[in-house]
């Protein structure tokens, strides 16, 4: 599905390592622990304190990657596009490694890590399939993914793309995609993965309390977050 047949806003958009390279500075103060760490905190797997080590994609600036190492994880590599998210995240001190790449191509070791965890990058993926075949890869048996995103029905219904003000107070896009839950599914039993829990998130008094406006927005998703397993 296209994006631009939901846009209501209509910014100029530009392409993820650009977008997120100038949103860098202000990117932790626009972006809420309602969207993601707050799913991540509901879920009822994997077992965070039996995670040994942990592969973070799409890590950014180190959001996820400290609420893991918060966890008791004691070692956790993460992986990112853009160099002045990584530069933050090193300062923050959350992860052993950090590696500039793409979360499709991440040049990590095979079958090295008891979670493969990655959020709010989805939607600037154009196919999935790369990204469940990566995390595959890099998954040990038994091994947990974890993906948090951001909900196709709330793209589709507030047509509202990932975006940020830029120094000259411009909003500025960056390449969204929509992808419904059936894409998730569909690429995710491609490449080998069991479901073993999903949860939503919607649009409640705790989200209202820090952005009054989407009060039309009350009781619409707004996230997901799925867990899959490695069998074997």
């Amino acid at each position: 599905m296209e994006f631009s047949d939901f846009d209501a806003r209509g910014y100029r958009t530009v392409d993820v390592r650009t977008g997120y390279g100038e949103w860098v500075a202000h990117y932790e103060q626009t972006v809420e622990d309602a969207m993601d760490i707050a799913l991540l905190d509901r879920l009822q797997e994997p077992s965070w304190a039996a995670v040994a080590r942990a592969a973070d994609l799409g890590c950014g600036t180190g959001r996820t990657g400290q609420w893991l190492r918060d966890k008791g994880i004691p070692s956790i590599d993460g992986v990112d596009l853009t160099p002045e998210m990584l530069a933050v995240a090193q300062r923050r001190g959350a992860h052993d490694r950090l590696v500039e790449a793409d979360v499709a191509a991440t040049g990590l070791p095979d079958a090295a890590y008891d979670l493969v965890i990655s959020s709010l990058i989805d939607e600037h993926l154009d196919d999935l399939n790369p990204l469940y075949r990566e995390a595959w890869r890099l998954a040990a048996p038994k091994a947990a993914f974890v993906l948090v995103t951001f909900h196709p029905h709330f793209i589709m219904t507030s047509g509202m793309p990932t975006h940020y003000t830029n120094d000259a107070g411009e909003s500025v896009a960056i390449t969204t995609n929509v992808h419904l839950i059936s894409d998730h599914a569909a690429a995710a039993l491609a490449a080998g993965w069991r479901l073993a829990e999903l949860r939503e998130g919607v649009i409640d008094e705790e989200w209202l309390a820090v952005k009054p406006k989407w009060e039309r927005f009350r009781n619409h998703p707004i996230s997901a977050a799925y867990v899959w397993r490695k069998d074997g």
